[in-house]
């Protein structure tokens, strides 16, 4: 396809645009135009590229001239919308701001010919213009990338017609007028190859293809200060580049593997600076007011190691490639925002670990005793913490099995299989420096025959029980009243254990169980407990809260419902309802629900009703029934979802 430099006029009446209606439509619009263009540009322009050349095509589209004149629109046949799409549609001056933008980015993917001279937007463009970064939109999901590549495979025009359909919300008409316009040579023959793509539509507005909403990043530092130092020489500059491309590039070097610095300021080089590590005396937490990890003594055999801590320090600060980052959600995965704390420094299996801590999050850089890769950044929220949720901290994980570095108060630890109360829990040995052995964590798929939870014994002589969820800091257990939680004994998590594995990895603090009622099933089928588990989170938000209806026969609970983000189950409204399906040994089955203590009646929506917190009325397999609450005062309470 060849693109003429102008586009042709129609046949229909020609609008007259000046140069005031096509600067304000530009500007009012511009975020949607350079989006069209970055959509129809070529992907193998690289994204640095196409960001930029989008922007410059769209920031061209303006008319040369000062002076009103006559531009060719092609008429705008819309498939609907409303807002700006549709006041846009209706407008002549965007129409033709559009049609410029078009038209350079199909030129932009012409293949350069040696035989004639290229077009301006087959050049890299001269503004906007940026030194020293790489910048490209933000990453989508795996649906973006999917589109993406289909969207690669398509020739220019067919690209234009699928985001003409897309993200301009014009009818197949509407399209063809527009791409004459644009000189496409067979607009049908661009809509049917458009028809080999599947109609995704709505990815079109992901952030993946937004080249306004911009991450950074630096570009090859040191290839870019040869450069300049070679430039004009082209001889020196083939020899340069030849040495540095014969260097060995897997070395440490000073900082490991953190990316090359991109900021110079006082704070930025205090925080790297491991001289200025933050540490507490051995004994600082018998005279501390709070037990927190502000306490806990700087431990383990490498804490002088000044190298391992300063690459410990570059990586946070700027992660390369490389580097395996993760946080919990919630967590900023940022620079300290000055020295951190020290709490530990050591060799543990097979890699070297140092653990940090900046007052609001635990942080945890792992690089292998050997070899340059596979180096790993941890990031766990932990604000706030004190007693139990700042008894332990991960400090290696492999094959399954996980050791913890246990706080300097911590007198014993254990092992304990929450289904299997009543066996004794198994002596966990820790080094001098607190560190665990290594011990099988909660299973993490396949069926839930056991799971292990951490069991530690205070100065105080309190026992604790806390689990591993797959973050850093395990999650406290607790159990009881929401307003008066207690510690957890295993017998309360014998049943509700393996619920736990649905809010593993969600940032989750702690977790409540509580027995809210208590029900003699019918048919003196024996009794049933109605338990209700709220996960909370170190950010607050993301509650998740199941209410289980535990039998005396069955090893677990069946969950009853669930909620997401809600006071329910909680010490600031401790209300709870629940209902389930239940088929007695005879085979029949009832409509079983339950409420807490505060619940003064119980209706379903087929009309059973039941003066206190329980119902059970007798019903069929098929039912769907809806169930409702009433306090004392008259308020309604409804089920959890």
């Amino acid at each position: 396809m060849q693109s003429p430099s102008k586009s042709p006029k129609s046949s229909r009446p020609t609008p007259v645009v000046d140069v005031e209606q096509a600067e304000a439509a530009l500007v009012e619009h511009y975020p949607r135009l350079v989006r069209l263009a970055y959509l129809v540009l070529p992907p193998s322009l690289g994204r640095n590229r196409r960001v930029l050349t989008a922007h410059a095509l769209t920031q061209r589209a303006l008319p040369r001239s000062r002076r009103t004149g006559e531009a060719a629109v092609p008429g705008q046949r819309g498939g609907g919308g409303g807002g700006d799409r549709a006041r846009a549609l209706g407008d002549p001056a965007y129409a033709y701001v559009r049609l410029q933008v078009l038209c350079g980015a199909l030129d932009a993917g012409l293949p350069l010919r040696w035989n004639s001279w290229p077009k301006r937007a087959q050049l890299p463009p001269l503004l906007p213009h940026v030194r020293g970064l790489r910048l490209f939109p933000r990453s989508g999901g795996a649906d973006e990338l999917a589109l993406d590549q289909r969207l690669s495979a398509l020739s220019g025009d067919a690209r234009a017609a699928y985001v003409l359909r897309g993200l301009e919300g014009l009818d197949d008409g509407g399209v063809c007028d527009v791409l004459a316009a644009a000189g496409c040579d067979d607009p049908e023959d661009a809509l049917d190859e458009a028809d080999g793509v599947e109609a995704r539509y709505e990815l079109l507005g992901s952030p993946e293809f937004d080249p306004c909403s911009l991450q950074a990043r630096p570009t090859d530092l040191m290839r870019r200060r040869q450069h300049m130092k070679a430039a004009g020489i082209a001889a020196v500059a083939v020899l340069v580049c030849g040495a540095l491309l014969g260097l060995p590039g897997d070395g440490w070097g000073p900082d490991g593997a953190a990316a090359p610095p991109y900021a110079q300021n006082p704070a930025g080089q205090a925080a790297l600076d491991p001289g200025q590590l933050t540490t507490a005396a051995a004994g600082a937490w018998k005279r501390s007011a709070r037990t927190d990890f502000s306490a806990w003594p700087a431990r383990g055999d490498l804490v002088g190691d000044k190298g391992l801590l300063r690459r410990a320090l570059a990586v946070w600060a700027r992660p390369g490639e490389s580097v395996q980052v993760s946080a919990t959600p919630g967590t900023a995965a940022g620079a300290p925002p000055g020295p951190a704390r020290l709490l530990y420094a050591g060799e543990v299996d097979s890699a070297r670990v140092v653990l940090l801590y900046d007052g609001l999050r635990i942080v945890r850089y792992a690089e292998p005793k050997e070899g340059t890769g596979g180096a790993a950044l941890d990031f766990a929220r932990v604000d706030g913490a004190t007693g139990t949720e700042a008894n332990a901290v991960v400090v290696d994980r492999a094959d399954g099995n996980i050791r913890y570095l246990t706080a300097p108060w911590i007198k014993a630890a254990a092992v304990q299989d929450l289904l299997k109360p009543a066996a004794k829990a198994v002596a966990l040995h820790r080094s001098a420096d607190g560190v665990t052995d290594p011990f099988a964590g909660p299973v993490q798929s396949g069926a839930c025959t056991s799971w292990n939870a951490l069991q530690l014994r205070d100065n105080s002589g309190a026992v604790r029980l806390s689990t591993d969820l797959g973050e850093l800091v395990p999650a406290h257990l607790t159990a009881g009243r929401p307003q008066a939680p207690r510690e957890a004994t295993p017998t309360e998590w014998s049943k509700s254990a393996c619920s736990l594995a649905t809010v593993r990895s969600h940032g989750v603090r702690s977790v409540n169980s509580w027995t809210y009622a208590r029900q003699a099933l019918p048919e003196a089928n024996g009794a049933a407990d109605w338990v209700c588990t709220r996960a909370d989170t170190w950010r607050g938000e993301g509650s998740r809260i199941l209410a289980q209806f535990q039998t005396s026969e069955g090893a677990a609970g069946a969950v009853a419902a669930k909620a997401e983000d809600s006071p329910a189950c909680g010490s600031r409204d401790p209300k709870v309802l629940a209902g389930v399906l239940w088929k007695s040994r005879a085979g029949a089955w009832y409509l079983l629900g339950a409420g807490s203590k505060n619940v003064t009646s119980v209706t379903a929506s087929g009309g059973e009703r039941a003066v206190g917190n329980v119902l059970a009325a007798r019903t069929e397999r098929s039912t769907k029934a809806r169930l409702t609450g009433r306090l004392a005062d008259g308020t309604k309470v409804t089920t959890l979802r």
